[in-house]
This record gives structure tokens, C-alpha cells and sequence, in this order.
């Protein structure tokens, strides 16, 4: 079952990354930023009140948020917040700035650093056919981001191409962090508490960074894709959240097979943005399937 929710997981992440580029075009990061915590809290801070107020309409479902016995339990889910947060202010300005079939094979390249903590931290064995899927998205990763280079940036100068990197390292430190505390924590806290956080901490990032300076910077803009944004991204880590809360699931191959996304936002980017290089990017993306095939076999 894990397995098929990595899968919807991966799916609702590449129609976000798809809205968040769309957002992000000609427009002010910090502002779309800070939006889409809010509605991402939004989303979740009904199902806080009622779990809190009228515990008896959600207490036996997916969508009850128990209540937090400890200052500790915060604690970790702050830090979470904390760690996420970091990483989607790096992913947001690359993306802005970066094609987005570019972003995509890079961030890509998360799952094998989460692979290589579960097997130090968690000591997560891999069977033989899911060793030969890991290596096929490997390469084939590694090959995109290659196909990239066609396109005239530079992968060792190009500033933005490191806030991606950047991004994805405190992406895959995040992945093995979340396995850690879904083996002690509802999921449902985690996920809904940690947006609450990120909302606050983007609130004073607004208010002392962005705003004195927003007349001298990129002006926002409202864009519906915006709301979309925060939908397609909570319901992908609902989904997330949930495959790891079970009790076999592998954060290795969850890792990976979110970012089987890559697919989707390919097809996006070449439909919706126009962009070059597709025909050599598309026989990379023909390796990530068949990576993610093995990965499915091999986890039966």
C-alpha cells in the first residue's frame, strides 16, 4: 500500500512544481512563499480546532490531529519546519530563475542522498532489483541534468544552480528527519503543526526583510496558480506522510519514487513553457520509468 501512496505522492509533487514555476515567473519570491504557507495552514487548521473542540467527529479517522503532550514534541516539529522551510526559500529563487527541466533532474538527485542516510542511519537493506532501479534513476539523473548543460548554464558558476543543490540536500536531510518522527509521532501532527510554524516564520520574514525593501525589488503579482500550489503540495505530503506512518515502508524508495515527479513536470515544461532540448532529455526520462519499474518489482 506504501508503495502506491509514493506513487500518488509523486504524481500531486510534479503538478506543484508545475504551479509554483507558473507562480513564480516575473514575480516576487518571499510573497508567493509566505502565501503558500498560509494556505497550506489554512488547509490543516480546521482539522486542529475540531480534533481540539469536537475530538469525537475526527477521533477515528485519517484526519485526527491528537493533541501534543509535551514542549519537547514541538521542539521536533519546529525543527522540521525549520529544515523545510530552508529548502523551499533556496528551491523557490532557482526555480525562478531556471527551467524548469532543469530544477527537476537536479532535485532528482535527493533520493540518492536519502538512500545513502537509510542505509547508514536506518540500515535499510535493498534487494537486488531494487539496487538495479535505484542505479537506472541514478544515471539517468545524472544524465538530464548532463542534457541541461545544452542549454548554456553553467553547473559550476550559475549561482542558482547551487540554491537548487542546496535545496535538495536540506530536501533529503528533511526525508530522513520525517522517517524519524512518523516512528513517534502522529503523522497528522507532524504535518499539520509544521505548516503553522512555517506560516509564522514567513510571517517575519515579510514583515523585516521583504516588505522595507519590496519597492526596490521584483514586484508580486496575485496568480490563482498560487492557491494550487498549497492544494497539490499538502495533499502530496498527506499522501507522503501516510506511506511512511506504515510499518514496512522504506524512506529510500518512497524517497526515490517521489521524484519520479520529474516526469511530470518534464511534460509540463515542454507543453506549457516551451522548453529546448527535449528530445535527448526525453530518452533520459525513458530511464527513470524503468528505474522506477524496478523499484516497484523489487518492493512486491
Amino acid at each position: 500500500m506504501w508503495l502506491v501512496l509514493a506513487f500518488c505522492s509523486a504524481v500531486l509533487l510534479g503538478f506543484y512544481d508545475v504551479c509554483k514555476k507558473k507562480s513564480l515567473n516575473n514575480n516576487a519570491v518571499l510573497p508567493v512563499l509566505a502565501l503558500n504557507t498560509l494556505f497550506s495552514s489554512l488547509i490543516f487548521l480546521p482539522f486542529i480546532l475540531v480534533s481540539h473542540f469536537k475530538p469525537e467527529f475526527l477521533k477515528h479517522t485519517i484526519f485526527y490531529v491528537p493533541p501534543i503532550e509535551s514542549i519537547e514534541t514541538h521542539g521536533f516539529i519546529f525543527l522540521k519546519s525549520l529544515i523545510v522551510l530552508s529548502s523551499w526559500t533556496l528551491g523557490y529563487f532557482g526555480m525562478k530563475h531556471l527551467p524548469l527541466t532543469i530544477v527537476g533532474p537536479i532535485n532528482a538527485t535527493r533520493p540518492v542522498m536519502t538512500l545513502l542516510g537509510a542505509l547508514l542511519i536506518f540500515h535499510e537493506q535493498l534487494n537486488a532489483y531494487q539496487w538495479i532501479g535505484v542505479l537506472m534513476a541514478v544515471l539517468s539523473f545524472f544524465m538530464l541534468s548532463r542534457s541541461g548543460r545544452k542549454e548554456g548554464i553553467s553547473f559550476t558558476h550559475n549561482h542558482w544552480i547551487w540554491f537548487i543543490v542546496l535545496a535538495a540536500v536540506l530536501g533529503a536531510v528533511s526525508g530522513l528527519y520525517d522517517k524519524y518522527l512518523m516512528g513517534r509521532f502522529n503523522n497528522m501532527i507532524i504535518q499539520s503543526w509544521y505548516n503553522i510554524y512555517q506560516f509564522f516564520m514567513m510571517g517575519g520574514v515579510l514583515m523585516f526583510l521583504w516588505w522595507p525593501k519590496r519597492k526596490t525589488t521584483t514586484p508580486f503579482h496575485w496568480n490563482w496558480c498560487i492557491i494550487l500550489i498549497s492544494i497539490f503540495l499538502s495533499a502530496a505530503d498527506f499522501v507522503y506522510f501516510y506511506a511512511l506512518s506504515e510499518k514496512d515502508s522504506m524512506i529510500s524508495i518512497i524517497s526515490m519514487i517521489r521524484r519520479s515527479s520529474v516526469v511530470v513536470s518534464f511534460l509540463c515544461g515542454a507543453v506549457l513553457f516551451r522548453e529546448k532540448n527535449l528530445k535527448s532529455k526525453a530518452i533520459d526520462l525513458i530511464l527513470v520509468l524503468i528505474g522506477m519499474i524496478f523499484l516497484y518489482i523489487g518492493s512486491k
